[in-house]
């Protein structure tokens, strides 16, 4: 008995008449899953009638985003059979539901070698398209013969499709490429602008893949002349309804061309002199109120640019790209001002006659033309129009949003220390952006400017006057009240003179100088660095004030802060009034004027952390007084494999001995009493006049000590993360002393990718192993160990500079710190 067969399926404009109607997500996946069931059973039944139907089907479900590999080999099926609406349909699924990592593609491959040797060029059509698009590296070698052959066929319909399946199969298997380059010969003589296209873009590809091929397209075929005349033909040929896009002839092949000319051009002479013409004539003949005209133009542009061209058109590519920026739509504006900018180098002068449009795009409404507004401008400014284009800019920068404003800053002081006309100008204009933008502005910033200020000396009156004006109106600014009471406490004694003479002085008095600075301690606006220059200005006036009785009062109160750095400063500038007091006027002497040297190159002042590395600023002193070797310690290289990128080598500039240029370490004359152990040093900022007597004693000073065990300490704690130091001595060699370090991390969330770095002095030698993780775990719940092995052949006395790079909470974060005040048991 027969089975009953089942009923015709539906066809597949019911089927997306049914999808549509569907009200829910739910309701139109169980349509769809039905679906799929029907048409799995009729494939099963291999019913033949009906699998084309089913198959589109299934490409309108895979369309929607629903699974429909099960019908992959259905495809295969189709592609075989002799009626071409099956083979249609087959193709279609083959591109859809097949790619080369499916070993089920190559399947294909007999079948698609038959249809391009098929009597009907519409089959041939399907197997190209096919083989084009989803062809694998071993389809490619076995069918390149056939589509080789094809491209020289006189029928216009395949040759374009021949010539676009020859591309697929040189960017597959490029060794190949050479295989048609016999066929390219008689390309370009066709009159049908499909194949013209097609082979442009065939001719692209083999020259953007082999500069052999490159080199004999521009010598051998002479192709510039043949590219030129099409070009001119399409330009001055009349109206063609066939071709014809908004008044354009064929501005697709228009702009192939001219981008095939581009890679023709580039770097040759000859190929740029024989298209200069040609490209004078499509800048100066296209029509521009449409967008077509405005893509044709962009690309002429750009072609104009890679070349070797003449000035001359160089100058009117530029004023094309001018003319863009008055263009009503966003998108030209944009790819205007991003062409000006690589340009601006290579013509500066020209971009420059475009500088009031460009500068008009900093009021623009899209953020990315602003952007870019703002990058050309920047590049645009010079000696000549400084002052004008820093107006514009410091507008900009006071209406623009928070995320311009750190980008504009920094190219602000830039310009202005390049171009400055003068020093009140630049110290008036840094002095503005720190005002307006101080808080996004760079960590370089306050280092660069306390430096300008310094070497200002005219200037240094002016200056004070106009920070403590600022400090008065605004402390919410952090950067600018860095500078403000470094400036205060260097020049202090100008401000309450009233010796101004570049406008009018203002009285102030000596209380309410330290008013202002106090006031700079207690509040919660100040962060813990500006505290830290705010109590060193306070301890600079004692040498420049009356009030000295006040002074010490201040600095006394601050030696029991919870802010382990600014206690540590209260301390030594106590100790100072107390024990040092005949060297107080000498080392709180003003600043000398510093100089940038350079290292390698024009650099400017290295910074780390937001402050100045001491290697590229140097003090002009007077002679110096030679000191023992063992004394004049060379600073730290930051040493620890070959994958570390090494600190620049630092070096400390002695002072005459009657200025008490060797600094002492009062923390370990203090450390006698019996008391604790000194306060660990932290990271000190390098151009802050900070732990101002950190870092000499005198070995006498540790005789006592008993030596029956090495005491541990606190080499850092800033920002939850705290690094100790135990230590122990090598049996084998007493002169190695073997640190460990335990990093751990009190905050709330785990620091990762952490990394600990240390360098010694030269006199040393150092080892640093490997470390137990590279996660300090939150809340204290376990630390992270290193150990570090330091031979001392001389006794030397131990310091250390380290280095902590980690990332907490998904931002970066680097450290430097100087650990100087070892247990003498460590090193003796």
């Amino acid at each position: 008995m027969a089975l009953p067969r089942m009923p015709a399926p539906i066809r597949l404009r019911e089927l997306i008449r049914t999808i549509r109607t569907a009200r829910t997500q739910a309701e139109e996946r169980e349509m769809i899953q039905k679906e799929c069931a029907a048409i799995r059973s009729s494939f099963r039944e291999e019913d033949n009638t009906y699998r084309c139907r089913n198959v589109a089907k299934l490409l309108y479900m895979h369309m929607l985003g629903y699974p429909a590999h099960f019908g992959q080999l259905e495809c295969l099926k189709l592609i075989a059979s002799q009626k071409f609406t099956d083979k249609r349909i087959g193709y279609l699924g083959a591109m859809l539901l097949l790619d080369e990592r499916q070993d089920v593609h190559l399947l294909m491959t007999n079948c698609i070698k038959n249809d391009l040797n098929h009597s009907t060029q519409y089959v041939q059509g399907l197997a190209l398209c096919t083989l084009g698009c989803m062809g694998s590296s071993e389809m490619c070698r076995d069918l390149a013969g056939e589509v080789e052959k094809l491209l020289k066929t006189s029928n216009s319909y395949l040759r374009k499709k021949a010539a676009l399946c020859a591309v697929h199969v040189i960017r597959k298997v490029p060794e190949l490429m050479e295989m048609f380059l016999p066929a390219t010969k008689n390309l370009l003589s066709e009159k049908n602008h499909g194949v013209l296209h097609t082979s442009v873009v065939l001719l692209t590809e083999m020259c953007e893949r082999s500069p052999d091929m490159l080199a004999h397209f521009r010598k051998n075929e002479k192709l510039v002349p043949q590219l030129v005349r099409i070009l001119k033909n399409l330009i001055m040929s009349g109206y063609s309804p066939e071709h014809d896009v908004s008044g354009i002839s064929d501005p697709f092949l228009q702009v192939r061309i001219l981008r095939l000319l581009r890679i023709l051009g580039k770097g040759d002479d000859d190929s740029s002199e024989a298209m200069n013409d040609i490209l004078a004539q499509v800048a100066t003949n296209t029509e521009t109120s449409k967008n077509v005209g405005n893509a044709i133009l962009y690309e002429t542009v750009l072609t104009i640019m890679d070349i070797k061209s003449e000035s001359g058109l160089r100058v009117l590519a530029i004023n094309i790209l001018g003319r863009f920026l008055l263009n009503n739509d966003k998108n030209i504006r944009y790819v205007a001002l991003t062409s000006l900018l690589k340009t601006v180098q290579t013509d500066h002068n020209a971009v420059q006659r475009h500088r009031s449009t460009i500068v008009d795009c900093l009021k623009d409404l899209d953020v990315s033309i602003k952007r870019r507004a703002m990058e050309l401008s920047f590049a645009l400014v010079n000696g000549n129009n400084i002052r004008g284009m820093m107006k514009e800019l410091l507008y900009f920068l006071d209406s623009c949003d928070p995320e311009f404003k750190a980008d504009c800053a920094s190219g602000v002081f830039l310009a202005a220390e390049k171009y400055a006309p003068s020093k009140r100008w630049h110290i008036d204009t840094i002095m503005r952006v720190l005002t307006t933008a101080g808080s996004y502005v760079r960590d370089d910033s306050v280092p660069n400017l306390i430096q300008l200020i310094t070497n200002s000396v005219e200037m240094h009156a002016y200056t004070v006057q106009r920070l403590y004006k600022a400090l008065l109106d605004d402390i919410s600014q952090q950067p600018l009240v860095q500078v403000a009471s470094w400036c205060i406490g260097e020049y202090g004694d100008l401000l309450v003179s009233g010796q101004c003479e570049e406008e009018e002085p203002i009285q102030v008095t000596e209380d309410e100088v330290l008013d202002v600075l106090e006031g700079l301690l207690v509040s919660n606006l100040s962060t813990p660095v500006t505290r830290g220059y705010a109590l060193t200005a306070i301890m600079k006036l004692s040498t420049r004030f009356t009030s000295v009785n006040r002074i010490k009062k201040v600095v006394s109160i601050y030696g029991s802060s919870i802010d382990v750095e600014l206690q540590q400063r209260a301390v030594e500038y106590n100790a100072l009034f107390k024990k040092y007091d005949h060297m107080r006027p000498a080392l709180l002497e003003r600043m000398p004027i510093m100089e940038k040297t350079a290292s390698n190159g024009p650099t400017e002042i290295v910074q780390t952390n937001g402050e100045a590395e001491p290697s590229v600023v140097e003090a002009k002193h007077p002679p110096p007084v030679t000191q023992p070797t063992n004394q004049a310690n060379d600073l730290l290289d930051l040493l620890g494999g070959n994958d570390v990128v090494p600190v620049i080598q630092t070096t400390v500039p002695t002072k005459p001995a009657s200025a008490g240029g060797e600094l002492l370490d009062l923390l370990g004359d203090l450390s006698l009493s019996g008391g604790p152990a000194p306060a660990p040093a932290t990271s000190v900022p390098s151009s802050q006049p900070a732990f101002l007597l950190d870092g000499l004693t005198s070995p006498p000073l540790f005789n006592d000590i008993a030596a029956a065990g090495i005491p541990p300490m606190t080499a850092y704690n800033k920002n939850g993360l705290k690094i100790d130091f135990t230590f122990e001595r090598a049996n084998p060699n007493p002169n190695i002393a073997v640190i460990t370090i335990h990093a751990s991390n009190s905050t709330e969330a785990d620091m990762t990718d952490f990394v600990f770095q240390a360098a010694v002095p030269k006199t040393f030698q150092l080892q640093l192993l490997s470390p137990s993780s590279n996660v300090v775990p939150t809340l204290n719940q376990g630390t992270v160990t290193q150990v570090i092995r330091v031979l001392n052949p001389q006794k030397q006395q131990l310091r250390m500079r380290i280095k902590l790079t980690y990332t907490h909470k998904g931002s970066a974060v680097q450290d430097l710190a100087e650990v100087n005040n070892f247990p003498p048991q460590s090193w003796q």
